[in-house]
């Protein structure tokens, strides 16, 4: 049995990573730790409550008693860290808890893995890994033309992406200083089911569905590169078995596509089989967001040579799966976008 260590398991990329994980292995246990903030929702992990080999600890990454208690119970092979502040708005009102726990829980983290798994000077017990969940925003912005690889010069514009980009060189800094076995993993624009309704996607559905503005930042023509999230889990499952210590693996979905298209395809499916009086006069062109980038564009070129990963889903294929999955679960949606975050999201968008 492996025991994998998944911080920020309730949130959208961690719970569907533990789901995945739990569905495919009988050898694994997943120890889960989540902060429980408003993006952590434990009704995403719901099918997998019962399971024998889960187990969730609410907990934040920034205190030094609770890892180090966590990691004195269990026998942790990998540690795999999704815990972050993950919103580049939220980044922009109010940056030190991005610094707090992208960069702090981060190093926190390391230390913690580093003095539980140190058998030697540079030595380490045989298979343990910590798997640092990243970001292609660390990169900053792209032309009209070319791609992301994992040489691109590190050059973040939000204090999101500055605060991932921090994590991502203290991770690095503990690979080449303490030989400490890492990887990291940048991703592209993950979309899916349990996405927290502030980010692209689900905000649209969410209102469209209630006949609420949708907000456009500019002219809408930023261009994203867009990753199912089955597809990003099943990546960092690979990297973790087979990706060669120290190395950074960029996970792309070769599905590039402008904001405004994203929001129109959503309209489009939604007016034809939900609801005829949707339409694009809920468009609502806002100021642009402050140092937004203004394309992204990943080459997984490494990933697919080294592991054999390519994205299996296509754009046309994963939005109608996320569509249906979101009119299929309202009530989850009612439940999350209640109380504060309805709260901050009107207060967000009320004077654009």
């Amino acid at each position: 049995m492996k025991n994998y260590l998944v911080t920020g398991g309730a949130g959208f990329i961690g719970s569907n990573f533990v789901i995945y994980m739990l569905n495919k292995y009988d050898d694994v246990n997943i120890i889960n730790i989540d902060k429980l903030t408003y993006a952590g929702n434990l009704e995403n992990l719901k099918s997998v409550e019962g399971n024998e080999h889960y187990t969730f600890i609410q907990a934040d990454i920034c205190d030094k008693d609770a890892m180090q208690a966590i990691f004195d119970k269990y026998e942790i092979d990998y540690v795999v860290n999704f815990a972050a502040e993950s919103h580049v708005d939220r980044s922009i009102s109010d940056p030190e808890i991005f610094v707090q726990t992208n960069v702090l829980g981060t190093v926190n983290l390391l230390n913690i893995a580093k003095n539980a798994w140190q058998t030697g000077d540079d030595q380490y017990k045989d298979g343990v890994k910590f798997l640092q969940v990243s970001t292609d925003e660390v990169y900053g912005s792209l032309g009209e033309t070319g791609y992301f690889m994992e040489t691109t010069p590190l050059d973040p514009h939000s204090p999101y992406s500055s605060s991932k980009a921090s994590a991502d060189f203290f991770v690095k800094a503990y690979s080449d200083t303490y030989k400490f076995p890492v990887n990291i993993t940048r991703c592209s624009n993950n979309y899916g089911p349990y996405q927290f309704p502030e980010k692209l996607i689900p905000l649209m559905i969410n209102n469209v569905l209630q006949h609420k503005d949708l907000p456009i930042y500019g002219d809408g023509m930023q261009v994203r590169d867009w990753l199912y999230v089955e597809d990003h889990c099943k990546a960092i499952d690979m990297v973790i078995r087979g990706g060669k210590l120290g190395e950074v693996y960029n996970v792309g979905g070769h599905n590039e596509r402008p904001n405004i298209t994203i929001v129109k395809t959503i309209i489009d499916y939604i007016k034809k089989n939900v609801d005829d009086q949707v339409g694009e006069h809920l468009m609502k062109y806002v100021e642009d967001r402050k140092g937004h980038d203004r394309r992204y564009g990943i080459a997984p070129d490494k990933i697919k040579a080294d592991l054999g990963w390519y994205p299996e889903t296509t754009f046309e294929v994963g939005i109608v799966k996320t569509i249906k999955w979101y009119l299929e679960n309202k009530t989850w949606m009612q439940n999350v976008t209640s109380g504060s975050y309805q709260q901050y999201y009107e207060k967000m968008y009320a004077n654009k």
